[in-house]
């Protein structure tokens, strides 16, 4: 009888994750577009800028970082990349041993520092 009972058991619980994993993998189907691009479909800036750099036709941003510190002392903080000018450009932000913030606009074909906002 206990055998009998244990073995009803098994199959209860067996049929129970069953239930429960059926639903489950009913969610897991993916979701219909509508027109919408999906994320990480397209290429990235990051993707854009990593393919100009080895191209040659933009700066690496570690030159422009170590030109920067070259000149500037302190601590990288955070950059973006946008245009100015119909031109690509790095905007670099920098903090200082006094903690001010310095925005330095640099040309991402060239490298050269083109302005400097703040600080």
């Amino acid at each position: 009888m206990r055998r009998l009972l244990r073995n009803v058991g098994i199959r209860t619980a067996a049929a129970a994750a069953l239930a429960v994993a059926v639903p489950t993998a009913a969610l897991a189907q993916p979701w219909q577009d509508y027109g919408r691009p999906a994320y990480g479909a397209e290429r990235s800036d990051q993707d854009r800028a990593r393919d100009a750099v080895r191209s040659g036709r933009q700066a690496p941003l570690a030159r422009v970082l170590g030109m920067i510190a070259q000149r500037t002392p302190g601590r990288h903080l955070n950059t973006t990349q946008g245009e100015m000018g119909g031109r690509p450009v790095y905007f670099v932000q920098w903090q200082t041993p006094d903690g001010r913030v310095v925005i330095f606009v640099v040309d991402a074909e060239s490298g050269a520092v083109i302005g400097r906002q703040g600080g």
